[in-house]
């Protein structure tokens, strides 16, 4: 529709450009508002409520305005008290959640609950969820409380009752039984849950005439911001306030909806999100007032030109170009290399060039399609020495899935680790309870004794649960003497059963691709500390076939102990590597800082310089994505807010290989880079048209089958974990394998292997009372035993 450009006398749209101004005076009738990124949505809105409240269209008391955090919502009411000098608290603004939740507490007898219900967050559901599992002796590996909360979230997001749900087989069937027993248990204690509160009051609006009417005469303005992330019962639920006059009912005079959204920004459809609302709306409610705002006021049109033409390319959109008046700015620049090692490395490098050029740190965002690519990238960092925060998550090595999986790993190298022990003893779940591991403590504590050595005392069935747990540690220790780190690290994540545990869950493949994220960390650490023979094998390995990686291999592992000649372990040395890069380098609040995050969690966000990385097939766009429209539809909106979050310089890197699931990957790039318009692009490598070699089939322009991993010969160990040491040439050192020794301090052991030769030269030895330990020969000054 064209824009009214007239001048308008109010002072509350002198600042707005015309499209803004548009928008806040449309007259009391539906309206969609289609808000690109960085055009004043946010004022806009504001603007709107307190034009409708200077102009006498309606009172404080007859807005209603629906935000997704409560942050906006705080923000929505400053800016209005600033705007006007009026009491804003009459107002109904807040969340979906926070309006349910007042419009509960108003009608709680015609809603069927307390005066005093209280509200269940989502580890407190989960908790309610177990205890009814326990009370009904429900089998938790068939029917895990997580997935079980996962199932009545998504029925009630849709609307379902138990009666609702259609029991398509008999373990549908026993989820809705569950689900009702859920229910019955907490109307019975008084409490709800999020989805509950959505529900309850969407069921209140809608079998209460009464009340229904009574909100759709007070609430003459409707205003709902981020519509595209609304699901389908939080749509139903505003048609309840104010019904599409296809509904053929009364709607009063005033009656408006006003809702301003991107569809271009709609990237949450995990969690419900249904982009066709907004053409839906378009269509139900007969709107006749559809203004976009494309006028940015973030991104140089460098920036703008290429998420233009990304964007173009979705087919399911209502449309919109960006422009912007900063001028041309900056070229899109774009990075490839040979592998993700010197791609963390390259953007080290760009970070430390705008450093200098005095760029704030917190004003430097990395962006990455998923959490597990942020390891290599923390490394490169943490060895730089550049502080960095992980926005809206945890460093690498302090998630709980990686912490789990290391607490295994130290108790294959010190199953007297009590902290560790406790950590995943019952994890995954295994039946130990609370009570059980009191009474292991107790004999701990009893006998001066650690966990793993109290556990023979502990009788009857706690005791036979945990005997089985130290068992499993025991067989994993047995199994990995001899292995490779890799191998090590990989035998845990099978046999712990962590990486099946996390497969069961609904959001639980994140944390399996972190966990297989720790397999490359550890193969990793190998190549670039250097231990022995394992570092020469992975130097062999096909990742360093024909490859110039650049990945240092040190000459010699750590620096052996001056008085007993111990030498690390890898497993030990890659632990204490963990301890410190999780403990080390931490932004403190305030500091100025790197911000890493995933591109979902960098939405609403905006920073001078975003480096958006692993632009590869596979990656971004996600695997999981590629093989059905809607979903390469989404990730093209993923990368459209990942491009738009960039105010001055954006940065798009891609590698050729990739430690991906543990294995080299060869990659081919993201077909997003053939979506950009070349004028805005400056490539600081040229783009290759075909392999690295120039015409092997394997590389850019060959025919790989996507994600295909490098051909693994036969002969490199390391990519099996060796059963046994190979066995060693003649060093000219008295030391051999088989050998009864003695050690001024660790007393009498076997040693097991010998390797290197000279003053490398170094031993693994078994010693009963201290364990498995590598001691430099040269130092440690062995004596054989006859």
């Amino acid at each position: 529709m064209p824009l009214d450009t007239a001048p308008n006398p109010s002072p509350l749209v002198a600042g707005l450009n015309a499209e803004q101004a548009a928008a806040v005076t449309l007259p009391a009738e539906h309206a969609l508002i289609l808000a690109g990124a960085g055009s004043g949505k946010t004022r806009v809105l504001t603007t709107r409520i307190a034009w409708l409240l200077q102009t006498g269209q309606v009172g404080p008391g007859g807005v209603l305005a629906v935000t997704f955090t409560n942050k906006a919502a705080k923000e929505m009411v400053t800016r209005l008290s600033a705007l006007l000098p009026v009491n804003v608290r009459g107002m109904w603004i807040g969340t979906f959640h926070g309006l349910c939740n007042r419009l509960l507490r108003a009608h709680h007898q015609l809603a069927g609950l307390p005066a005093t219900f209280q509200i269940l967050d989502t580890q407190d559901q989960l908790s309610a969820i177990k205890r009814l599992c326990k009370q009904f002796n429900v089998d938790d590996e068939r029917f895990p409380p997580k997935q079980l909360q996962y199932f009545i979230a998504g029925c009630k997001e849709d609307g379902q009752r138990p009666r609702d749900v259609p029991a398509r087989d008999e373990e549908t069937r026993k989820k809705v039984e569950l689900y009702a027993l859920y229910e019955e248990q907490c109307q019975r204690e008084g409490v709800v849950d999020f989805g509950e509160l959505m529900l309850r009051s969407y069921e209140l609006l809608r079998d209460q005439d009464a009340i229904r009417a009574h909100y759709q005469r007070r609430f003459r303005h409707i205003l709902i911001d981020e519509f595209q992330d609304t699901n389908r019962l939080q749509y139903a639920w505003i048609k309840l306030f104010s019904p599409p006059p296809m509904e053929g009912l009364d709607v009063a005079a005033g009656n408006a909806v006003f809702a301003v959204g991107d569809d271009d920004q709609s990237i949450y459809a995990f969690r419900g999100a249904r982009v066709g609302n907004m053409a839906d709306f378009v269509r139900e409610y007969r709107v006749q007032h559809q203004i976009k705002l494309e006028q940015n006021y973030r991104s140089v049109s460098n920036i703008l030109d290429a998420a233009n033409h990304l964007i173009g390319h979705n087919q399911r959109r209502l449309g919109k170009n960006l422009r912007t008046d900063a001028g041309a700015g900056e070229p899109v620049r774009i990075n490839e290399s040979p592998s993700d090692f010197i791609e963390a490395q390259w953007v080290v490098d760009e970070i430390k060039s705008l450093v200098r050029e005095e760029t704030p740190r917190s004003e430097i965002a990395i962006l990455y399609r998923s959490n597990a690519q942020s390891r290599v990238i923390e490394t490169a960092l943490f060895n730089a020495g550049l502080p960095y925060r992980v926005y809206g998550g945890l460093r690498f090595f302090e998630r709980a899935e990686i912490k789990h999986a290391l607490a295994y790993l130290r108790l294959i190298e010190n199953p007297r680790d009590d902290t560790s022990f406790l950590r995943v003893l019952n994890f995954p779940p295994r039946g130990i309870g609370a009570r059980s591991v009191e009474q292991l403590q107790d004999v701990a504590r009893a006998a001066g004794c650690s966990l793993h050595d109290a556990v023979s005392a502990v009788t009857g069935r706690a005791g036979t649960a945990i005997a089985g747990f130290v068992a499993k540690i025991d067989v994993m220790r047995e199994r990995s003497e001899g292995s490779h780190l890799k191998g090590i690290v990989e035998l845990v994540l099978e046999h712990s059963g962590l990486v099946e545990h996390y497969r069961q869950e609904r959001e639980g493949q994140e944390r399996v691709e972190n966990l297989e994220e720790l397999v490359n960390a550890a193969e990793s650490f190998v190549m670039q500390e250097g231990f022995g023979r394992e570092a020469v094998a992975l130097t062999q390995s096909p990742a360093s076939q024909g490859l110039d990686l650049n990945v240092p291999v040190l000459d010699e592992p750590l620096a052996p102990d001056a008085d007993t000649g111990e030498t690390l372990s890898p497993l030990a040395a890659f632990l204490s590597h963990a301890a410190l890069e999780s403990g080390d380098n931490q932004a403190q609040a305030g500091q100025d800082a790197v911000q890493l995050m995933t591109v979902h969690a960098a939405k609403g966000l905006e920073f001078d310089c975003v480096f958006i990385v692993g632009l590869e097939e596979g990656l971004f766009p996600h695997e999981n994505a590629m093989s059905d429209r809607d979903g390469l539809e989404e990730e093209r909106r993923l990368m459209y807010v990942a491009i738009t979050r960039a105010r001055q310089r954006l940065y798009l890197s891609h590698s050729q290989t990739r430690l991906l699931h543990g294995q080299t990957r060869y990659n081919l790039k993201s077909r997003f880079f053939d979506e950009l318009p070349e004028h805005c692009l400056k490539w600081l490598t040229p783009p290759q048209p075909s392999g690295w070699g120039g015409t092997g089939s394997a590389g850019w322009g060959g025919h790989r089958a996507l994600g295909t991993p490098v051909p693994q010969p036969a002969w490199s160990p390391a990519w099996k974990a060796a059963s046994a040491p190979a066995p060693e040439p003649d060093r000219g050192t008295p030391i051999k394998s088989g050998m009864a020794v003695f050690h001024n301090k660790f007393g009498e052991g076997k040693v097991l292997a010998v390797e290197g030769a000279g003053d490398d030269a170094r031993a693994q030895v078994n010693f009963p009372r201290h364990g498995t330990k590598w001691l430099a020969l040269s130092v440690a000054k062995l004596t054989p035993i006859e």
